[in-house]
C-alpha cells in the first residue's frame, strides 16, 4: 500500500515509524493544492491535517479508497465525494480531551485572574516601584458560584463540566440533542446564553452551527460574561464579537481558533480589547501529538485488516 501523509504542524518530536510498517509512505508538509495533487496521483491512502479533501481531488487521484485525518473534525473533507467515490474516511476521536480541556479553563483563568495583565506590568517594573506589598489595578474575579455554561456535550465538554465543577461552578448543559443520565442542568442553547456567565463552545462545525455566536446571540449574553472557544473558529461572527469586546457589550473572550488560519492581519480579533487568542495549540501537548499517531496508525491499520474504525463514511 501506498501512503501519502501530510504532518503540517505535527512537529518534529514524534515517533512517525508506525506507518513506515504499513506500506510505502510519502511524508509532506504544506503544499500547494497542484503539488498535493500530484503527489496523491499514485497512493492507496492519504492522511491529512488541515489539508482539503475535495472531490476535485478524489477524482484527480482514483487510487484514493481511505483518507484519515489527524483530527476529530472532518470538516476538511467533502463526505458526499467520498461516500459517492466509495472511499473510507476514519477521523480521531477523543484524543485531545485533556489537553484541550485543560487549555478551556487556562484560558478562563487567564482572563479572570488578568494573568496577561499582571505578568506584564510586573515585567514593566510596576511591583519594584510599587510602595505596598501588592497592587491590583486590575480586578479579577473568582470562578466559584459563577454559572458555566457549556455548548456540545461531547467528551471533552464532559471533562471541562467536572473541571469547572471541581471549581465550584455551576455547570450548565445545552446540546442539540438532550444528553442521556446527564448530571447538570439542561437548558436550550437562547437561556444558556441569558444566563451564564461563561459560554464554553465545544461543538462540531457544521451548518447548523457555523457562526452560531453572532450579533443576536451576543445581545442575549450578559454583559459581563466572558466567551470561549476551543472548537472551531468559524462558531463565531468575528466582527460581531470584535464589536461586542470594544463596545463592552461581553466582558471577555479567550479564543484557540479563529476562522481562517492562520489568521489574517485583518481579522477584526486582531489585539480586540479584553481578547486572549492562542494559535489553535490546545491540542499540541506532546503527549497528546503522540496519543494521535497511535489512534490515526491505528485506524489506518485497522482498515488495512478489513475492520475499520473511527469511521465516518465507508465504502
Amino acid at each position: 500500500m501506498k501512503i501519502a501523509i501530510n504532518i503540517s504542524a505535527l512537529g518534529d518530536d514524534l515517533d512517525l515509524s508506525l506507518f513506515n510498517d504499513l506500506g510505502e509512505c510519502t511524508f509532506f508538509g504544506d503544499v500547494s493544492r497542484e503539488e498535493l495533487t500530484g503527489i496523491c496521483a499514485d497512493v492507496d491512502a492519504l492522511i491529512v491535517n488541515k489539508l482539503e479533501v475535495d472531490r476535485k481531488l478524489l477524482e484527480a487521484c482514483p487510487k484514493i479508497k481511505y483518507v484519515g485525518t489527524f483530527a476529530t473534525g472532518y470538516n476538511v473533507v467533502d463526505i458526499a465525494a467520498c461516500n459517492d467515490l466509495g472511499v473510507t474516511v476514519c477521523n480521531a476521536p477523543d484524543y485531545s480531551t485533556h489537553a484541550v480541556s485543560q487549555h478551556t479553563i487556562a484560558l478562563l483563568l487567564s482572563l479572570y485572574g488578568k494573568i496577561n495583565e499582571y505578568s506584564a506590568s510586573v515585567n514593566a517594573g510596576d511591583w519594584i516601584r510599587s510602595k505596598s506589598f501588592c497592587y491590583f489595578p486590575y480586578p479579577t474575579k473568582e470562578l466559584y458560584g459563577k454559572k458555566f455554561g457549556i455548548f456540545g456535550y461531547g467528551n471533552i465538554g464532559k471533562a471541562v463540566a467536572k473541571i469547572a465543577e471541581a471549581f465550584g461552578a455551576e455547570v450548565i448543559i445545552s446540546t442539540r440533542t438532550k444528553p442521556e443520565n446527564c448530571p447538570y442542568k439542561y437548558v436550550s442553547f437562547e437561556d444558556l446564553l441569558k444566563t451564564c456567565d461563561i459560554i464554553s463552545l465545544h461543538c462540531p462545525l457544521n451548518e447548523s452551527t457555523a457562526r452560531i455566536i453572532d450579533e443576536k446571540a451576543i445581545k442575549l449574553m450578559k454583559k459581563s460574561a466572558v466567551l470561549i472557544n476551543t472548537a472551531r473558529g468559524g462558531l463565531i461572527d468575528e466582527k460581531a464579537l470584535s464589536k461586542a469586546l470594544e463596545n463592552g457589550d461581553l466582558a471577555g473572550a479567550g479564543l484557540d481558533t479563529v476562522a481562517v488560519e492562520p489568521m489574517s492581519a485583518d481579522n477584526p480579533l486582531f489585539k480586540a480589547k479584553n481578547c486572549i487568542i492562542t494559535p489553535h495549540v490546545a491540542w499540541t501537548a506532546h503527549e497528546t501529538r503522540a496519543r494521535l499517531i497511535g489512534i490515526v496508525a491505528g485506524n489506518l491499520k485497522a482498515y488495512i485488516q478489513g475492520n475499520p474504525q473511527n469511521v465516518v463514511s465507508r465504502k
